[in-house]
């Protein structure tokens, strides 16, 4: 079985936030600065509770956070309108 790949708009999200650093991000949500860093390439995907702390912290839901990235290549990225 082929693992799935976790997309993100942390980086997005933290510079909406008043240009969040990476540090002041994993000190909101109690990680070091290296997991935020692996968390935004793509090398690592949260456990839940951590991704509920993020979307506490960008008062975001998860889904607008992360999302999979299918098979066929098309993300399936929930689409919220605002």
């Amino acid at each position: 079985m082929k693992k799935l790949r976790i997309e993100n708009h942390v980086r997005k999200h933290r510079f909406l936030n008043d240009e969040m650093t990476q540090k002041e991000l994993a000190q909101a949500v109690g990680v070091a600065r290296q997991t935020i860093v692996a968390i935004e390439k793509g090398h690592y995907s949260p456990t839940l509770e951590l991704c509920f702390r993020l979307s506490i912290v960008f008062n975001t839901p998860i889904d607008q956070l992360f999302f999979v990235e299918a098979k066929d290549g098309v993300n399936k990225e929930k689409n919220h309108e605002s």
